[in-house]
């Protein structure tokens, strides 16, 4: 059995569309030893291939981390894998809070060094002395609270388009830059009671024992993160404090907890908070792109990329030459919007 994909995007889209069952996407975590990593990573492909599962996981000596979709009528096998499995027996699961069953068209499983790319030397610190878990209702009644310190650990991309309400949202495109701006930023409030959030949890657990290792007294994590929030408030019949779009790494690139667009086409300004890649595979950036300017620009984020994407072979690589702006320099980019962005803020306050 190959342990592998070898198809083409195109032929597994194509299937997927094809598909007449329905699928469920999930995600899990677990920081947990791994002794094999990569004969563990085998183990899981030929099993979860098997259920005709797509996804992304990282496996580590550290753990697993995993986003999933699962054929609806596999999933009761799939989590009795799970719990057959050393190591991930009772995985607390998290559901997509919006799934229209095409968040992956293949399987992929990857060994790296860590499940999250942190850049943090784990021997420097306790990684285990991590925050205290916060239900959803318990993190929900703390967010008004005016002594807390509410601080968004995803990247900057991802609070663009959604996040709760009075969270400090680091201008970061890494973890790594923005957990050492964290405690950069707020090395004179270690006093405070601070909430850390992020897409499923599994970045608030690295990042609250940094900064209990920084000297920050009273740490706490949403425990599930915004996926489990989400579910778990509409339960309760509560008004969710997180608005906007949830950012998922998936094809979705999105799934919406509240009505509310809080982000802006990084084109025109308009209200939009719809996230996409460039059309030029030399850049591929993901930015924000409104429908009139994904016309206008045929998808591509500038006017550069739009003239790469209609040129043939020999001009692209001719152009490619003499293109001063690296593709895909996502600060490059920001730098170049973020006075049509302002511009557009301060006229729809107006």
């Amino acid at each position: 059995m190959q342990l592998y994909n070898k198809f083409s995007k195109e032929e597994l889209k194509a299937r997927l569309e094809e598909e007449t069952f329905k699928r469920k996407t999930i995600s899990f975590y677990r920081y947990v030893r791994i002794k094999e990593p990569q004969a563990f990573r085998d183990d899981c492909y030929r099993q979860w291939s098997q259920l005709n599962c797509f996804g992304r996981i990282y496996i580590a000596r550290e753990g697993i981390n995993a986003q999933m979709s699962v054929p609806e009528h596999a999933l009761d096998q799939f989590l009795q894998l799970l719990d057959n499995t050393q190591g991930l027996e009772n995985m607390p699961i998290k559901y997509a809070v919006e799934d229209d069953g095409k968040s992956f068209y293949k399987l992929t499983i990857k060994v790296r060094p860590k499940i999250v790319a942190d850049g943090l030397n784990d021997q420097a610190f306790d990684v285990s002395n991590v925050g205290t878990h916060l239900s959803a209702k318990e993190f929900h009644d703390l967010i008004d609270d005016s002594s807390t310190l509410l601080i968004d650990m995803r990247n900057h991309y991802e609070s663009e388009v959604g996040h709760f309400k009075g969270a400090v949202c680091p201008e970061a495109d890494t973890f790594r830059e923005e957990i050492e701006m964290v405690v950069a930023d707020f090395q004179d409030q270690k006093d405070r009671k601070v909430l850390l959030y992020c897409t499923g949890g599994v970045r608030c657990e690295k990042a609250s024992a940094y900064l209990k290792h920084h000297g920050f007294k009273d740490v706490n994590q949403l425990h599930g993160g915004i996926i489990e929030y989400a579910r778990q408030i509409k339960q309760l019949k509560l008004d969710s404090k997180f608005i906007g779009k949830n950012f998922v790494f998936d094809e979705r690139l999105g799934e919406r907890i509240s009505n509310q667009v809080i982000a802006r086409c990084h084109q025109c300004g308009k209200a939009c908070d719809t996230h996409t890649n460039c059309a030029n595979n030399l850049c591929h950036i993901l930015f924000i792109q409104c429908e009139e300017c994904a016309k206008q620009y045929n998808g591509c984020c500038t006017d550069e990329c739009k003239t790469v994407l209609n040129a043939n072979e020999e001009e692209r690589l001719l152009y490619v030459q003499d293109f001063k702006r690296k593709f895909g320099n996502r600060k490059s980019f920001r730098k170049s919007i973020d006075n049509k962005l302002s511009q557009a803020q301060r006229s729809a306050s107006e």
